[in-house]
């Protein structure tokens, strides 16, 4: 399974903030969506990632108060980026190796998605149910061995 796949199980919809949007507009769009992370883009440029993550840290450095904070000044400038044709398992290790939870997904300068270690496992799991009942039909379907001729 590559990233492709993925992706086209799961839509593609890009959940996106501005840099100059509020920080607090963010985590208003991350609660009305249960999602964990967005896009930064500035018209159709990405140009970072919000996660839950730089929020977190927002908040514990300016005491609890998002009011005047700007997106800019949390998000990661240059996220780790998949490309679609990534296997999952290199999805996992680079995932994994960066610390990331939420991966955007870019063919070129073009951004597909966003991917996130919860459709990873998804994907791992669904993948391994479909192997797991191939195996049963093929040990099912065994040939049994012909008894030798006396």
């Amino acid at each position: 399974m590559i990233i492709r796949d993925i992706l086209n199980m799961k839509g593609g919809t890009i959940f996106s903030i501005a840099p100059d949007g509020k920080v607090a507009d963010a985590v208003k769009l991350m609660v009305k969506h249960d999602i964990g992370s967005l896009v930064v883009l500035d018209g159709e440029r990405m140009t970072g990632m919000l996660t839950f993550r730089e929020v977190l840290q927002g908040l514990d450095g300016q005491g609890g108060n998002l009011a005047d904070l700007r997106v800019k000044s949390l998000m990661v400038a240059e996220p780790v980026c998949g490309s679609p044709d990534d296997s999952i398992d290199h999805l996992r290790e680079v995932m994994t190796q960066n610390h990331v939870r939420y991966l955007p997904v870019k063919d070129g300068e073009k951004l597909l998605g966003v991917i996130s270690f919860h459709d990873v496992a998804k994907s791992v799991i669904k993948e391994t149910s479909f192997e797991n009942r191939l195996l049963k039909r093929y040990i099912k379907n065994w040939p049994e061995a012909e008894e030798p001729a006396k």
